[in-house]
């Protein structure tokens, strides 16, 4: 089982230092331990404050480390994506997504037996209940599919009984799979359902991703071949989201289990943080914002009149710049080379491929952008490609919550596996009134 062969948890490998940092706060100085990183600037173990009348002030925790890890390794500065220390062109040209998951999860890439033992348990779980479809076909028809999907994942473990442990590891096998398979599954039921469209079946013979598909836009009792290049499309997409560090959505993740939330609250709360247009949104945007310059070429103008608007007004240009990365995201060289094929088979919207293309060209070789590393992001292509396959907007965020699952589920098993976890419980700079005496209502003035 997989489970007996748990990699070392990160408490184990994080090397305190013999060095320490030291800190002065008025008379006070302190020796505040190193923890040694493999890859990536070291952490300064800053626990001791919190007994010496001092806290760190850190808004959007930018310089902050909740944890050490030993899942996904990123360097902004150098364009470096690795999942368990495996670049990420290398999965994207050599692995599936069901393989990644395996590696996310359990820290190793799977020997074939291995790997095809868990595909067969991952897909024979992709059916859900009769019950369940009918809970879900209590929600209004037009919900926005990331609040059915936060509520469907947060409620699925309410059907797969006994489950929700987390301190049984075969319940969190369970739980693990569950995740995976069913919620594959239930975004193709959100899908479908937005389109008033019947519901589809899994079908156990097909593969994880190309059987996905099937599901969204297959027409009941007539023959489906999906096409091989969407198929490969998306699950290359699969893979280049399945984590991302302690991004917002994962971070919410860790601390929604450190209460010891079960794996299935805790995903949902992930995917409750990932609707929020500033984190899962950014696809969204990027495809609108092409379609608008599409209208502002009709009017006579140029992708470089946009471009410069943009700059002379001080806006953002989506699909352009990234939190971590500083250079070009690599998971955006990868999904070009998607969008790429997909205009060469003449697959989606061919004018809104083409105006992405040329953006890119036009703003890459802007010293403007350049200059304060604003590079393409992945979400430059992803919305196009999600289009070209046939999904709605409102749906390319569920997409992104699809693939991300391995990537919550590993760092919510790993944060379980160390010892120094605790309750997450951030403290804050109280900055309100000391002290106001009570008034009652009739003595009260504006």
């Amino acid at each position: 089982m997989a489970t007996e062969n748990f990699i070392q948890s990160t408490s184990e490998i994080a090397r305190i230092s013999e060095d320490s940092a030291k800190l002065k706060i008025e008379s006070k100085e302190f020796d505040l331990p190193v923890v040694k990183a493999t890859c990536g600037p070291d952490g300064i173990l800053i626990s001791k404050l919190k007994n010496e009348a001092f806290v760190t002030l850190d808004p959007g925790f930018l310089t902050t480390a909740q944890c050490s890890s030993n899942i996904t390794y990123i360097d902004g500065e150098q364009s470096i994506l690795r999942y368990r220390g495996y670049p990420i062109q290398d999965l994207a040209e050599k692995s599936t997504f069901l393989e990644v998951a395996y590696l996310l999860i359990y820290g190793y890439l799977p020997t074939k037996e291995q790997r095809d033992s868990f595909i067969d348990d991952v897909n024979g779980r992709t059916l859900v209940g009769e019950d369940f479809r009918s809970f879900l076909g209590g929600f209004p028809r037009d919900a926005h599919p990331m609040a059915l999907l936060s509520s469907s994942v947060a409620a699925l473990g309410t059907f797969c009984s006994g489950t929700s442990s987390v301190h049984d590891l075969q319940a969190i096998e369970e739980a693990t799979k569950n995740i995976l398979a069913k919620t594959r599954t239930i975004t193709s039921f959100l899908h479908r359902r937005r389109r008033n469209e019947p519901l589809l079946y899994p079908d156990y013979s097909r593969g994880y991703v190309d059987d996905f598909i099937r599901m969204c836009f297959a027409i009941p009792y007539e023959r489906f071949e999906s096409n091989p290049l969407l198929v490969d499309a998306l699950d290359k997409l699969l893979i280049l989201h399945a984590d991302h560090e302690q991004n917002c959505s994962t971070t919410v993740v860790r601390i929604t289990g450190s209460s010891n939330a079960s794996l299935y609250s805790s995903v949902a709360a992930g995917i409750c943080a990932l609707s929020g247009p500033l984190h899962g949104g950014a696809n969204e945007k990027a495809l609108k914002q092409i379609c608008e310059i599409r209208e502002y070429i009709k009017e006579g103008k140029t992708i470089q009149d946009f471009v410069n608007m943009v700059k002379d007004n001080k806006q953002k240009l989506a699909g352009f710049g990234h939190r971590v990365y500083k250079s070009y995201d690599p998971r955006a060289a990868i999904a070009k080379e998607y969008a790429k094929k997909m205009y060469d088979a003449k697959i989606g919207d061919l004018d809104l491929f083409e105006l992405a293309f040329e953006l890119e060209e036009v703003v890459m070789e802007d010293d403007y952008f350049s200059s304060r590393h604003l590079y393409p992001n992945i979400d430059l292509w992803t919305g196009l490609i999600y289009k070209a396959m046939g999904f709605d907007p409102e749906m390319f965020t569920t997409i992104f919550a699809l693939a991300r699952i391995p990537g919550w589920i590993a760092h919510w098993r790993e944060m379980h596996r160390d010892p120094l976890t605790k309750i997450g419980r951030p403290r804050q700079v109280y900055t309100g009134p000391v002290y106001n005496k009570y008034i009652s209502v009739d003595e009260r003035k504006l």
